[in-house]
C-alpha cells in the first residue's frame, strides 16, 4: 500500500492532539459517535477519501461539534489506532510471563501460533480494525503509534525472557523480539490483503520461525 500524505495539504504534519476530553455523558456519547462513524467510513471509503465532513454526516453532528475534540481526521485515526494497540497489548500481557518463556520448543511454538491467531481475530472484530492497522502503517504521521506500541511490547516480552534465561545476550534478545513483532504484524497484514492464504498455516510458519531464533538465544537446555 502506498503511503498517504501526512496532511490533506501542505508539508507540515497534522495536529494529532485531542482538543479536549469529554467529561459529561452527552459529550462522551458524541465523542464515541465520532469514533464509530470514522471506523465505519474507513472500511467503506478508505483512508484517502475519508474526511471530517463525511464523519459528521455519518455521526449526525455538525462540524463544530467534531472540532471540539478533534482537529482533523488524522487525530481521530490516531485515537482509533491507540485503542487498537492497547487492546492487542492487553491480550498479550497474560502470555508474557517467565513460565511461557521456559516452555519446551514445540509448546512455545504452539503458544505463539495461538497468540497470533487470537490477535488476528481480535483485530478483525474491532470496528475497522483491519483498516486502522493499515492506516498505522500507511499514514506517516500515525506510524509512531505503531512503532511506540511495538517498542512497548518488545520490552514487555524481554523482561520475562531475561528472567527465565538470564544467560542470554540481552541486546540480541531485544533485537530478536523487536524483529519478531514486526514480522508477526506483517504476516497479519498479509492475511488481510490475501484472503486465499490459510491463517493456520501462516500462524504455524511464523511461530516456528520466531521460536527457532529464541531457542538459539536460550542456549543449551
Amino acid at each position: 500500500m502506498k503511503s498517504i500524505p501526512a496532511a490533506d495539504s501542505g508539508a507540515l504534519p497534522p495536529d494529532l492532539e485531542l482538543k479536549k476530553a469529554p467529561t459529561q455523558p452527552r459529550a462522551v456519547e458524541t465523542y464515541e459517535r465520532i469514533l464509530g462513524a470514522c471506523a465505519e467510513l474507513l472500511g467503506e471509503v478508505g483512508i484517502e477519501r475519508l474526511s471530517t465532513n463525511l464523519i459528521c454526516q455519518r455521526a449526525g453532528i455538525s462540524p463544530p461539534a467534531l472540532y471540539q475534540y478533534f482537529p482533523n481526521k488524522y487525530a481521530i485515526l490516531h485515537e482509533l489506532g491507540t485503542r487498537l494497540m492497547q487492546v492487542q497489548n492487553e491480550l498479550l500481557a497474560p502470555w508474557a510471563v517467565p513460565a511461557t518463556m521456559r516452555l519446551p520448543e514445540a509448546e512455545f511454538a504452539r503458544s505463539v501460533a495461538e497468540l497470533f491467531l487470537g490477535t488476528l481475530a481480535l483485530t478483525e472484530q474491532m470496528p475497522a480494525g483491519v483498516w486502522v492497522t493499515r492506516a498505522l502503517r500507511a499514514v506517516p504521521s500515525l506510524q509512531h503509534v505503531r512503532n511506540g506500541s511495538h517498542d512497548f511490547v518488545t520490552d514487555m516480552l524481554l523482561a520475562p525472557f531475561m528472567e527465565a534465561h538470564p544467560q542470554a545476550d540481552r541486546a540480541q534478545a531485544r533485537l530478536s523480539f523487536r524483529l519478531a513483532i514486526d514480522a508477526l504484524y506483517a504476516a497479519q497484514e498479509l492475511l488481510f490483503d490475501d484472503p486465499s492464504l490459510d491463517p493456520q498455516a501462516v500462524a504455524r510458519t511464523m511461530a516456528e520461525m520466531v521460536t527457532a531464533q529464541l531457542m538459539r538465544l536460550r542456549g543449551p537446555a
